[in-house]
């Protein structure tokens, strides 16, 4: 029964560019997965729902995803995780550690402005672990550019082929509807207000005369043409290059008029792979079916229910059963801890859940003991691999009108540290006071004092600094050092270990110069993501 459970698991995350439509897409996935019956707009316009997926106040206010969300939903027997990610590039680094926790990824690409810069780097991160990706063509009922450049552009520029599935008929105001080439069946399109005949067309010919009587002619007469190209490139679907994150199958639609999502489904159910083995630091491989429980904290969130001020770990099971109040080894910590209060999550509504299993994603109450990136497990003592960590660009003090709430700025400030929302470095001389936050993006200085005035009822006044540069020095055998030639300003970081703020890539070219043998890192995960 547990592996069977485990079989039938699929973990994947969406990845695009901002205002491709990815809140859209998650929201039509989660309506036609049966877990809402009405799909929110992005924004939460009077009288419309907001996007379930965005589920803090601001998200909803600016119509922007600000953190991943992780859903859950059932669909032709299989348990699906969706995990919703930032397509902004100030939150980047909430995206790349979702990708760490997927097994599979979709591409989300917006049929007018094909390849954009954030998916093209988040494209690099799931090249990296070699995850499948699935290729979801958007807002063909919108002009765009001709399908035939849009999968040359992705082979070109990403480098990975593309096997499509279901073709365009036509695009803008000529789309008439999605070929599939494998079921040889034409799905019309009928629009938001067209009260167009939808019924499916068997297609046993594309040269059929019947479809000349349903189809514009130049329409028609391009879709032969073109499918005729495809059929003759291509070969059979190689299932394996998927697998192996070479080979992408594509398929195109409208996530706002709900068109070509269940088609998608269908496919992402026949082919989506399921939970994959997990390297560890020693290269021990964890097989999800493996009796022993383990698993990995990829994200942590503060006050998603703030009556109870909760703070909440998410875990990414790898293998076993997880069972509600079991004790695991906690390897960080090097001591038992027991996982009690544990949900399960559609955005922030949770329900509590009783048993999960290698592929889910589960989220335990934590009174301190988490941080991304730990490993527990109920058998041999293992490390799974170093989740990526970003050096920030931008830099401000934080300071508080009211000298009676320092305390509560200093907890506050490190709760939203330990979820990876920003970076905290303490001046030595100064102390915790009047903390200096490290973003990666300007944006993130406006949610961070949103944050702390909305959860935490603080008046902040937030000061930029000059720094743009954050460096971890090393000594030759790679341990944190303070022992540095050039009078240069040594600050710690939230886990207490010495960090440079340089002013411009100039100063670091300086004290590398002064300091031959330190290596000035800029993380140690950051080195091999090279992002």
């Amino acid at each position: 029964m547990i592996q069977d459970e485990i079989l039938r698991r699929r973990t994947f995350a969406i990845i695009s560019h901002p205002d491709a439509g990815k809140t859209t897409l998650t929201e039509k996935l989660l309506y036609n997965g049966g877990v809402i019956h009405e799909a929110g707009e992005v924004k939460g316009k009077h009288g419309t729902k907001a996007a379930t997926s965005d589920w803090m106040a601001l998200e909803q206010q600016r119509g922007i995803s600000i953190t991943s969300s992780v859903m859950q939903f059932d669909y032709k027997g299989l348990r699906v995780n969706l995990l919703d990610t930032p397509g902004h590039k100030d939150f980047s680094e909430d995206t790349y550690r979702t990708l760490v926790a997927a097994d599979s990824a979709v591409m989300l690409i917006d049929v007018a402005k094909g390849v954009e810069d954030r998916t093209k780097k988040l494209y690099e991160v799931c090249r990296y672990r070699n995850i499948p990706i699935f290729t979801f063509i958007n807002k063909c009922d919108r002009e765009g550019k001709a399908p035939l450049e849009l999968i040359d552009e992705i082979e070109t520029t990403l480098k990975m082929a593309c096997w499509p599935v279901t073709w365009p008929v036509g695009l803008g105001g000529l789309f008439f509807g999605l070929y599939h080439r494998t079921r040889k069946i034409i799905y019309p399109y009928s629009g938001p207000h067209d009260d167009q005949d939808t019924t499916p067309i068997k297609v046993d010919d594309l040269m059929s005369p019947e479809l000349d009587k349903r189809i514009r002619p130049e329409v028609i007469e391009n879709l032969r043409e073109e499918i005729a190209l495809i059929d003759g490139t291509l070969g059979e679907f190689d299932h394996q290059a998927f697998l192996d994150g070479k080979l992408s199958p594509a398929t195109f639609g409208s996530a706002k008029q709900d068109f070509g999502v269940d088609v998608f489904l269908d496919l992402f159910k026949d082919w989506a792979p399921g939970p994959a083995p997990r390297k560890t630091k020693s290269d021990v491989v964890v097989n999800p079916l493996d009796s022993d429980f383990t698993g990995f904290v990829f994200k942590m969130q503060a006050n998603m229910d703030r009556r109870h001020r909760d703070r909440v770990a998410f875990i990414r099971i790898c293998s076993g059963k997880f069972e509600r109040g079991m004790k695991v080894q906690h390897m960080r910590l090097d001591r038992e801890v027991r996982l009690a209060f544990s949900s399960q999550f559609v955005a922030q509504d949770r329900e509590t859940v009783d048993e999960a299993y290698a592929g889910d994603i589960v989220g335990v109450n934590d009174t301190g003991n988490f941080q991304i990136g730990d490993t527990i497990t109920t058998g041999k003592k293992i490390l799974f691999e170093d989740i990526p960590k970003f050096p920030p660009e931008l830099f401000a003090r934080l300071s508080v009108t009211d000298a009676m709430k320092r305390t509560k700025l200093q907890k506050g400030v490190r709760q939203l540290s330990e979820e990876g929302a920003i970076q905290l470095f303490i001046d030595p001389y100064v102390g915790a006071q009047d903390p200096i936050i490290g973003v990666v993006g300007e944006l993130q200085f406006e949610v961070l004092i949103y944050r702390l005035q909305d959860e935490y009822g603080l008046d902040v006044k937030l000061i930029k600094l000059p720094y743009k540069v954050a460096r971890w020095p090393k000594d030759k055998n790679g341990k944190p050092t303070r022992e540095l030639k050039g009078n240069l300003q040594i600050f710690n970081d939230a886990a207490e270990n010495p960090v440079v703020l340089l002013e411009q890539e100039w100063d670091l070219n300086w004290a590398q110069k002064e300091n031959p043998d330190i290596e000035f890192a800029t993380s140690i995960t950051m080195e091999r993501y090279k992002l």
